[in-house]
């Protein structure tokens, strides 16, 4: 397996992900990790982009955030700190490769430096990021919320048109495909997109 040489420097660092841990690829679309599965390993993106989906007990999944290339999952890490199941879903937007470490050395690694900084750098990306979200639900209108999710999708598969429904749309902001058909019908008016079967390209940042 090759080392992450941009993201920890230290030698015994990078012996040790080498030895403990595996790599798996992952096609678009496949899922890593479901709700409520037991946590046996956190990701770690080498090449690809993971999104994050938060599901509640009927089903329904509002996205998170995605992960890039040399991050990792917050809610996974803290979940197997706390011994507890996963609390989200993790999906490949395309075509990605991650590096999975066993939960087990997770505290043993907090003896390197450069790992202890990874860790607190992540909860503290993360929880902005998820900040971010509440505050576009809690004091935006669906609009900027729909526009936000198209720009991160967007970003993420490095694209400005996506492959994707508006019922899917609407599952993911936990909406009814009606509303999201009328905002984006809007948005389309507004030369913010263009619409076309099964797809919508970005037409501003």
């Amino acid at each position: 397996m090759n080392s992450l040489p941009v993201l920890f420097q230290d030698k015994q660092l990078q012996s040790e992900i080498e030895k403990y841990s595996r790599k798996k690829h992952l096609g678009k679309d496949d899922i890593l990790m479901e709700t409520g599965d037991s946590i046996q390993f956190i990701p770690l993106v080498q090449a690809g982009v993971l999104r994050i989906m938060r599901q509640d007990t009927d089903g329904n999944e509002v996205f998170l955030y995605h992960l890039y290339p040399g991050q990792t999952c917050a809610m996974a890490l803290n979940c197997c700190q706390s011994s507890k199941k996963s609390m989200v879903k993790a999906i490949a937007e395309d075509e990605t490769d991650v590096v999975l470490i066993p939960v087990e050395q997770i505290e043993d690694w907090y003896k390197y430096p450069e790992w202890r900084s990874f860790v607190n750098s992540t909860y503290g990306n993360r929880f902005s990021e998820l900040l971010n979200v509440i505050d576009l639900i809690a004091f935006n209108n669906l609009d900027k919320q729909l526009l936000h999710y198209l720009q991160q999708r967007t970003k993420a598969v490095n694209t400005n048109a996506l492959y994707i429904t508006h019922q899917e749309i609407a599952d993911e902001l936990h909406t009814h495909r009606e509303v999201i058909s009328r905002l984006l019908r809007t948005m389309e008016e507004k030369k913010m997109v263009l619409l076309g079967r099964h797809t919508v390209e970005l037409l501003v940042d």
